[in-house]
């Protein structure tokens, strides 16, 4: 019996990649997240600053689009248009899962209504990590992350 990868069975169908990345050790990365990466037409990213680290260290050469809070939006039309031309792209946050916390919710919404295939490449999720090892018991409510800053 041949065992085949995912990878060597068939190459990335076009549409929409959601993509984890590191949390905090960019040795995390998953090897089917590079290669997603890799074979993609463009990767959309929080901060290209950030995600260029990343990007560097596993040689990954595809285009880079700025897509964070206050440009994605802007952005959607664009995307959706690549996507319908065929066109495989990636959305990365600087850390952890897109769309939790994060850009990309508007993008994915409108995947959804202009039917565009979507697909998850999970990873490192900092919920599971926190809940791994805390010693709760296995019931747990996620209800979204704590702010950054005290408001007063």
């Amino acid at each position: 019996m041949i065992i085949k990868s995912q990878s060597e069975i068939k190459t990335n169908e076009s549409g929409l990649y959601i993509v984890s990345t590191p949390i905090g050790n960019l040795k995390d990365v998953t090897y089917r997240a590079i290669e997603t990466l890799q074979k993609s037409d463009f990767i959309l990213c929080e901060d290209t600053r950030v995600s260029k680290n990343l990007l560097d260290r596993y040689k990954i050469k595809s285009k880079l689009i700025s897509n964070h809070k206050f440009n994605e939006k802007k952005n959607i039309s664009k995307v959706i248009d690549h996507l319908k031309l065929g066109k495989t792209i990636s959305l990365i946050s600087d850390a952890g899962t897109p769309s939790i916390s994060d850009p990309g919710t508007i993008l994915i919404n409108e995947c959804v209504e202009n039917k565009i295939k979507i697909f998850s490449i999970p990873g490192p999720s900092a919920v599971a990590s926190a809940i791994s090892m805390s010693g709760f018991s296995e019931k747990f409510f996620f209800y979204g992350f704590l702010p950054e800053k005290k408001k007063i």
